[in-house]
C-alpha cells in the first residue's frame, strides 16, 4: 500500500468561539490547545516519518496567508485554492482529480484536537486498509457523553480481517433522548468527519450518486491554473459547483460504508464549552490564559489577551477577553454564541 496522503480542508468562520475566532483569523489558525494552532498541529501529526504523504490542504482565498504562514513544510506541500465555498463532496473531490486514483487519502478537518496521536496514527492505517479494499471509512468516535451536537454511526456488521465494521446507518444530530439511548446501546459512534477513501474508489461512488457535482469540479480543474505549489480550479466554472456536504453526496448512499473504531481524546472543539473540557485543568475543574485571578470559584474558563480578569464565588461561567470585546456565557450557552451580533459580523 502506497503512503497516506493527508487532505487537509481548512475553511470555516469559528463563530461560536467568538470573539478569540474571527473571520479575518477563524478558529484552525489560533492556538486554542497549547502552542499549536489547531491547522499546524493537524499537518503535523500526519509525518512522513510515520508513513504518510506529504499533504494537500484545501482552503479558500482568504485563508490562503495564513495556510502558507503556519505550513509544516511548505517546500512539499500542494495547496489547493477554492475561490469559494462549496462544502466538503466538491473540496474533497477537488484534491482526488489530482491524485492518482491508487493513492490513499486521509481527509481531515483543520481544526479537530486529537490528544492522543498515536491512537489516532493506528487508526489510520487501519482506516487506510479498509479504503485500499475499496470501503470508504468513516473514523468511528467512541462517544464519552449524549451529545446532541454530532452525527452517529450506527456500527454494523465486523469486516473480517479488521477492527473495522460496516456502518449499518448514518444518524443525524439526535434529540437529547435518542444521544442517550445511543450512548446506552453501545452500538452508536459519533461520526468525526475524518475518513479515508481510495481516489478511485471516491471518485466512483461520486459519479454513481453526484455525478452533477463531480462533473462541476472535473470542468473546473481542466480549466485550472498551476502557480508553484498551488493549484487554482476555474473560478467561474467552480462556483457552479453545486453545494453538499460529502455525507449526504456519498457516505449516506453508498454501499461500501465502514468505519473505524477511534478512541483517540478527539474533540472538534465546537464551542466555548468544548474548548474547556480539552484543558489541562486544576483539581476545581478550571482553566485560566493571561492574567486572571479565581477565588473559589469551579468549573471556570477564562482567557484574557489583556487585561486583568478576576472571578469570585462563581461556578460554571465562561469568560473571554480579546481586545475591545468581552464574552460571558455559561456552558450551556456556549452553543449559541455564533448567533450574536458581534459573531456574525466580526
Amino acid at each position: 500500500m502506497t503512503d497516506i496522503i493527508p487532505v487537509v480542508l481548512c475553511g470555516g468562520s469559528g463563530t461560536r468561539l467568538w470573539p478569540r475566532s474571527r473571520k479575518h483569523k477563524p478558529k484552525p489558525f489560533l492556538p486554542l490547545v497549547g502552542d499549536t494552532t489547531m491547522f499546524a498541529a493537524t499537518v503535523l501529526r500526519c509525518a512522513p516519518k510515520d508513513g504518510f504523504g506529504h499533504p494537500v490542504i484545501v482552503t479558500g482565498t482568504a485563508h490562503l496567508d495564513h495556510v502558507e504562514a503556519q505550513l509544516p513544510d511548505r517546500a512539499n506541500t500542494r495547496i489547493l485554492v477554492e475561490p469559494v465555498g462549496r462544502n466538503t463532496a466538491a473540496a474533497i473531490a477537488l484534491a482526488a482529480l489530482l491524485l492518482p486514483r491508487d493513492a490513499i487519502m486521509l481527509v481531515c478537518p483543520s481544526d479537530h484536537h486529537i490528544g492522543d496521536c498515536d491512537a489516532f496514527r493506528s487508526a489510520a492505517r487501519e482506516a487506510a486498509g479498509l479504503a485500499d479494499k475499496g470501503w470508504l471509512v468513516s473514523f468511528g468516535i467512541a462517544p464519552t457523553a449524549p451529545e446532541t451536537g454530532f452525527g452517529y454511526l450506527k456500527q454494523g456488521d465486523p469486516i473480517p480481517g479488521s477492527s473495522g465494521r460496516k456502518v449499518e446507518r448514518f444518524v443525524e444530530k439526535p434529540d437529547l433522548a435518542r444521544a442517550m439511548e445511543f450512548l446506552a446501546s453501545g452500538e452508536y459512534a459519533w461520526n468525526g468527519g475524518i475518513f479515508a477513501f481510495k481516489v478511485g474508489t471516491f471518485l466512483d461512488e461520486l459519479a454513481k450518486h453526484r455525478p452533477d457535482i463531480l462533473e462541476a469540479v472535473r470542468a473546473s480543474v481542466n480549466k485550472g491554473r498551476t502557480d508553484g505549489l498551488r493549484f487554482h480550479p476555474d473560478a467561474d466554472l467552480f462556483t457552479q459547483v453545486p453545494s453538499q456536504s460529502v455525507d449526504y453526496a456519498v457516505m449516506e448512499l453508498t454501499e461500501h460504508a465502514a468505519m473505524v473504531p477511534a478512541t483517540m481524546a478527539w474533540s472538534d472543539i465546537g464551542n466555548w464549552q468544548a474548548l474547556h473540557e480539552a484543558q489541562e485543568i486544576d483539581e476545581a475543574g478550571n482553566a485560566t490564559f493571561g492574567r486572571v485571578e479565581l477565588l473559589d470559584s469551579r468549573n471556570v474558563l477564562v482567557m484574557s489577551d489583556g487585561p486583568r480578569v478576576s472571578v469570585v464565588g462563581v461556578s460554571n461561567l465562561i469568560v473571554v477577553v480579546d481586545g475591545d470585546e468581552v464574552l460571558v456565557c455559561s456552558p450551556e450557552g456556549a452553543q449559541a454564541v455564533g448567533k450574536l451580533t458581534g459573531a456574525a459580523n466580526q
